[in-house]
């Protein structure tokens, strides 16, 4: 006979990104129809994801609470909320404490943000010890065009080069970087925070895969999360863009939803009396 499974206590969430082209309202609405646990909030070109009071309704509303906030590190979001880099951080924190978020996830500069890439490990500890909000660094990877690298972030895009408190994994920058995910995981050890969950097949372009789709360790890291009693949140951020309808890109979100649940339990089995 086969042994119980007990689900642990990570909450698995979607992240607002996982909608694109639709709106940080659709990705409420889809969240919790689906029956996800909360929602990360990628705060980008889109009105609403920038209007605490919006999001605050929205939550309300949908009964689905905002577990993290992506602060604006990508490069079609330069200007929002202010050109400075230290700006959208101080911003970022304040909607995760205005919104009950436990977790801000925040990019590691670019190389060209010369002064911000010199203060950031600093800078990231200084507001780390202001706040009981995490601020969890993300792992990147270098930009390739056929045979030929950049080198995009600094101080890396291997975070665990550098002393974070925390750290966000996601399997589809792993995946681009063509680096080893569960021996970064290792490095991480128990200052990994957060989890972007997504799969990848090494791929010059950051793909965001449905898990299982690609080669990433996706099941194995959610099996290791449930076994190391891991308290941070799991947040599927997949790339939806190509669905052809919205019952399309519901069944992807659904299939992830459905996977990441299932590998976290697989590994927890309560003991037969």
């Amino acid at each position: 006979m086969a042994e119980p499974v007990c689900i642990p206590d990570a909450k698995v969430a979607l992240s607002t990104a996982s909608v694109y082209p639709e709106s940080t309202a659709t990705a409420f609405e889809i969240a919790a129809r689906l029956g996800y646990d909360g929602v990360e909030v990628m705060v980008w070109t889109d009105p609403v994801s920038q209007d605490i009071e919006a999001l605050r309704r929205l939550s309300d509303y949908h009964r689905i609470p905002i577990l993290a906030v992506h602060a604006p590190c990508l490069l079609i979001t330069q200007r929002v909320w202010s050109t400075d880099p230290w700006v959208k951080l101080q911003r970022a924190r304040a909607a995760a404490e205005k919104l009950g978020a436990t977790t801000v996830v925040v990019h590691p500069p670019f190389r060209w943000q010369r002064q911000y890439a010199r203060d950031f490990v600093t800078g990231i500890w200084r507001m780390a010890n202001e706040t009981d909000v995490r601020f969890a660094v993300e792992n990147m990877y270098p930009w390739r065009y056929r045979d030929r690298e950049m080198l995009a972030y600094a101080p890396d895009w291997d975070v665990t080069k550098e002393d974070y408190r925390h750290f966000t994994i996601d399997l589809s920058h792993s995946a681009t970087a063509r680096s080893d995910a569960l021996h970064m995981v290792d490095r991480m050890g128990d200052r990994l925070g957060h989890v972007h969950l997504a799969d990848g097949r090494g791929s010059a372009k950051d793909e965001h895969l449905v898990p299982g789709r690609g080669n990433q360790p996706c099941a194995e890291l959610l099996e290791h999360l449930a076994l190391t009693g891991f308290d941070g949140h799991v947040v599927i951020e997949v790339n939806t863009r190509r669905a052809m309808s919205g019952a399309e890109r519901e069944a992807d979100l659904a299939e992830a939803l459905a996977f990441t649940r299932l590998h976290l339990a697989s590994a927890v089995r309560v003991p037969r009396p």
